[in-house]
């Protein structure tokens, strides 16, 4: 039995209704454009399905249970709307504010945020150096009472619809390539801008994008954490990071086994039903076995976090085996599907395409967890 309150499982069955009638039934349409609508963000924030943990007085719940964004992910993956990455904004940046803003940031950024009329991106690959934070080229200039920023940033989640960017920057000047400084960037400031909206080759309804800045003012009133320790600031929250990726996984396996489950159930082969076949059968039932012992780990991962206890060598490991998982779903899944998978009608198409580089970004970070420990 999964340990889940009351008002957690009354929470579930309003966002499940939530993504029924609002979210999924124009997720086509969102693939179609290369983005979600705007307009989804705010309907979820004015149900209160944005940013569970900030405090009443930012229009939050106060409630910082991690369950709730467990939630979150496993009815959104569940109702075929993951590509709407709406954990990005509410549990990946939105704690930058909590965790390390000043109180007037909070006050300035977060109602917004929660009702989703602010939608937020975090901003660190780079063209040249990828997900290399060392290599890092973008700089950020002191000039007294502003930063001047100069760079670009690229493969950004929510890259588009972001209305407010946390960008890490290295501190111009300084012989130190983990001397960094987190600094918010708003729309419409002058010198940002965006570049066209990536094509890829899954996630079509996430935008991505490359993003520019050409001597952007920024205020200090936007100088995010203390100047020099960004890229320990970007660390601290890496625990809860691979914690949602954890989640996500296993909630993408689950879905690809439901969804296999259900075809080769329905599917004619050789007179009779796939599901009737012995190899079916028995590789359906190991895939069952390990994602609901990956859901067990996940679980207690959660549990372990809600307690303050996770750290970044352990959910590294559970976010590697999940993304294997998922990966070892998702292909099996394909093959049973036989040429339908192959057809973009049939969703187990999408959660293939989807979870393609997964399990090799999450090996590396195995080997980071495992070999290089911080």
């Amino acid at each position: 039995m999964r340990k889940f309150t009351e008002e957690q499982h009354m929470f579930r069955d309003a966002y499940r209704r939530f993504l029924a009638d609002e979210v999924a039934p124009r997720m086509d349409e969102f693939r179609e454009a290369g983005i979600v609508d705007r307009e989804i963000f705010k309907k979820a924030g004015d149900q209160g399905f944005l940013m569970i943990w900030p405090d009443e007085k930012y229009g939050g719940m106060g409630d910082d249970d991690f369950r709730y964004e467990q939630i979150i992910i496993e009815e959104t993956t569940r109702a075929g709307c993951a590509e709407w990455y709406n954990t990005l904004h509410s549990r990946l940046v939105g704690p930058y504010f909590k965790n390390i803003g000043n109180e007037e940031q909070r006050e300035r950024f977060l109602p917004k945020c929660v009702s989703g009329e602010t939608i937020l991106a975090v901003a660190m690959t780079e063209p040249g150096a990828g997900s290399d934070l060392s290599g890092m080229k973008t700089t950020a200039t002191d000039n007294g009472d502003h930063w001047v920023l100069n760079g670009s940033k690229t493969y950004i989640s929510n890259g588009i619809n972001a209305d407010v960017v946390i960008v890490a920057a290295k501190i111009a000047g300084l012989d130190d390539k983990h001397a960094m400084v987190l600094l918010i960037v708003e729309r419409g400031m002058e010198g940002f801008e965006r570049g066209q909206n990536l094509e890829k080759i899954g996630l079509h309804a996430q935008d991505t994008a490359e993003l520019f800045f050409n001597n952007v003012k920024i205020p200090k009133e936007n100088q995010l954490g203390t100047p020099g320790k960004g890229f320990i600031h970007l660390m601290e929250g890496l625990a809860e990071e691979r914690l949602i990726g954890m989640v996500g996984y296993g909630a993408s396996a689950r879905r690809a086994f439901d969804v296999t489950r259900e075809f080769v159930m329905e599917r004619d082969v050789f007179g009779k039903k796939l599901s009737d076949m012995q190899n079916t059968q028995f590789k359906m039932a190991e895939m069952d076995a390990k994602i609901d012992m990956l859901q067990v780990y996940i679980d207690h991962c959660v549990e372990v976090h809600n307690q303050g206890g996770l750290n970044a060598n352990i959910a590294a490991k559970g976010k590697m085996l999940g993304s294997e998982i998922e990966w070892e779903m998702a292909d099996l899944g394909l093959q049973l599907h036989g040429g339908a998978g192959y057809m973009k009608e049939y969703e187990i198409s999408r959660i293939f395409t989807d979870g393609a580089d997964e399990p090799h970004l999450c090996r590396q970070q195995r080997d980071h967890a495992l070999y290089c420990r911080p």
